[in-house]
């Protein structure tokens, strides 16, 4: 062999070896590209999930708050009301003693029991007024079917068109809710 072909062979192996050198280079960083794919693809999908598990982070904050908030208000509501049965319950009781007073008596010992039932009757009112009922106002005012039941329709020149003549019955809020509307008779 001469020296001719010897460099011919070395520049042929050089060649050769830069070819390769190329093809692991080209591989490598089609390896590297791919992998980096992969990550990128990978960091989409992890990215997404975290803002999915923020918003239902954020969702199950905002449920929880509004939870307690109507938790809050029900017991305010409960607290507020809590006397409302019983006087419901009271108030046949003292209709009744407001008939009885109105009764007409003749003798001392009928004034006196006349007397003690007024004084019962006070008392069971100014009870009511401690829990918040109070009676609400009727006659003469104007008709509202938020606090009154017409049972009746008069032609009264003394009133006002739509303004309550008489009342039948008390009618009785608690706070600022009406438990029993006045039954009343109202001026067309």
């Amino acid at each position: 062999m001469n020296e001719e072909q010897i460099s011919n062979d070395i520049e042929k192996n050089d060649d050769v070896i830069e070819e390769v050198f190329a093809e692991n280079e080209v591989a490598e960083e089609e390896a590297v590209d791919a992998e980096l794919t992969a990550a990128q693809t990978k960091v989409a999908e992890l990215e997404a999930k975290l803002v999915e598990a923020d918003n239902r982070y954020l969702r199950l904050q905002a449920d929880f708050d509004n939870s307690r908030r109507r938790a809050k208000l029900d017991l305010e509501a409960t607290q507020k009301y809590r006397s409302q049965s019983l006087i419901l319950d009271l108030l046949p009781a003292i209709d009744n003693f407001e008939r009885a007073i109105k009764m007409e008596v003749e003798n001392e010992q009928s004034k006196s029991l006349l007397q003690g039932m007024e004084m019962v009757y006070r008392s069971l009112l100014e009870a009511l007024k401690k829990e918040g009922a109070e009676p609400i106002e009727s006659v003469g005012k104007e008709f509202d079917p938020h606090v009154h039941q017409a049972v009746m329709q008069v032609e009264d020149d003394n009133f006002e068109p739509n303004v309550v003549v008489e009342e039948f019955q008390k009618g009785y809020k608690l706070k600022d809710r009406v438990i029993r509307p006045a039954m009343v008779k109202v001026n067309q």
